[in-house]
Formats: structure tokens, sequence, C-alpha cells
């Protein structure tokens, strides 16, 4: 949008598989809470393609290489396209636990952020999968949700025992039986399967998973990523790459759709300022 509204040609390639797009409400956005991602999405493309100099592309990026007026995009298609600047809003991908069920409930009823989801399922019996440091951190934020929480370490915990006596006075249950399979009706968490043969009935879980780039191209043309996987930028969203610009979840520890959007913004209007200057 901030790219239609400088007058510049645009153009889209989206091969529709947003990180997001198993989540059924998207919430902590000013305008669009409740709203589901796809509506959300649609509704952006429609006001984007009220400006004529944009068009959108239903295709898979594949790779990237620079030439000498600026860079070249080849899509699966066999297609290629040339532009004088990128903007990679590629997002990431969840790798997601090897457990039974977790995947069908991801985003609905399994859930990585509680700023997101956390208000619809607050006062539930809620669960944590983790251990360690990290079970122990993501539990004493959940807390603030429910009062009926429970941490999964999924094994034997390897919790401190000062950590494991502050959950325990703050009545966090931890259990620490391995988790088999995840009982659902579509998505919807109904009980935690052990493999010892035990249940535990739970309404939603929070497991955090690691992630990695949902596009390889940005690495491969040069563009650093930080020690967490994130690709490196400016305060103005352009990358280690003079002329490479990334925003949205492939970018930041921030991970919603208000922050991409706003993210998205800036590099619209860092890229349309730069453009304008060099063609002055």
């Amino acid at each position: 949008m901030a790219l239609g509204r400088a007058l510049k040609r645009v153009l889209i390639i989206d091969s529709g598989e947003p990180c997001n797009k198993q989540t059924p409400y998207s919430h902590n956005f000013l305008t669009q809470d409740g709203n589901t991602p796809e509506a959300i999405a649609t509704f952006g493309r429609q006001q984007v393609q009220m400006y004529n100099t944009v068009a959108f592309l239903s295709g898979e990026a594949t790779s990237g290489t620079r030439t000498g007026n600026g860079f070249e995009i080849q899509v699966a298609s066999g297609e290629s396209f040339s532009a004088k600047k990128l903007i990679f809003a590629t997002g990431i991908r969840d790798i997601l636990p090897d457990i039974d069920g977790l995947a069908a409930c991801w985003g609905i009823s399994v859930l990585h952020c509680p700023y997101c989801h956390g208000y619809e399922v607050r006062n539930e019996k809620n669960g944590v999968l983790g251990n360690g440091e990290y079970g122990y951190e993501l539990s004493r934020l959940i807390s603030n949700w429910t009062k009926d929480l429970t941490l999964y370490t999924n094994g034997a915990s390897t919790l401190t025992t000062e950590q494991t006596g502050k959950l325990e006075d703050h009545s966090i249950n931890i259990v620490e039986k391995e988790v088999e399979r995840l009982e659902h009706i579509n998505g919807y968490l109904q009980h935690l399967i052990f493999k010892d043969g035990t249940n535990s009935s739970v309404k939603a879980i929070y497991a955090p998973a690691p992630f990695e780039q949902h596009c390889q191209i940005p690495e491969s043309m040069g563009c650093e990523l930080t020690d967490e996987g994130y690709i490196k930028v400016d305060p103005f969203q352009e990358t280690t790459v003079n002329g490479i610009f990334a925003c949205g979840d492939n970018s930041t520890r921030m991970r919603t759709v208000a922050n991409a959007v706003a993210m998205g913004t800036r590099a619209g209007m860092t890229v349309s300022k730069k453009m304008i200057f060099e063609e002055f």
C-alpha cells in the first residue's frame, strides 16, 4: 500500500501459505480484533488492488539473483521478474514437536502466544508443554491468564529446585510423563494422552516451537541472519544486502499481524523514498 500510494510499480508474489493459515481468529489488531486471518488478508488485498501500479501473482518464488540493474526473481512456473528493490515478507515456518495430533491443533488449541490467544482461554484449564528454563518462564507468564495451570515437561523435569518450588508456591502442577498424542475434535484439544496410558483433560496448551525461515532466498542472496534465525534488518527494514528489505515475522520476535503490517508500512515508505532519491 505504501509503495502503491507512492506511484511505484510493485509485483506481489504470494504462494498463499501463511504461517497463521490454520488459526481461526486473529487478535490484538486494532480494528481487526477477532477477524479471521483470511478475512484480514482478503480485505487488505482488495484495498491494495485499488492502486493500479500494484499487481499480484499467485505463485512461489524459487530463487533470486542480483543483476546489473537490481535483482531478478524466478518463480516455480519458470517465469522471471526484474526489480530495482526486493522486499521479503515471507514469514517463518514452525518446526513442531513430533507428537501425534499436535499439528492438527496448532494455532487452534495448541498456542504459541498468550497475547494473541490467551484471552479466549482465560480462567480455563491450560497447560504449558516445555521444560527447564523455557518451561519455567512461560509458566510464569501464562499464570496471568489462568490459575488452573499445569506444566507438562514431556519427560523428566530439568527444572532447578528453586524453579520447582516457585511453581508449586503458585499452585502450578508439574507432570513429568511423556506425551504420546493429543486427543482433539477438529483441532480443539480434549485430552493429553500419556505413554503410560493415563490422560489429562485440558482446554489449551502453550507449546512454543523452534522455527526456520519460510523462504531461503534472502539467505542465498547474502542476507545475514541473527543468532536466533531472523533476517537481520536495520531500523528501516533493510537487510545486510543493499536494496533488499525484510518485514514481518521473518525479521522480528514480535510475532503479530498488527506488527507485520506496521513493519510492511515502514519498509514500503523506506523503499519508495530511496527510489525517489535515486531517480531524481
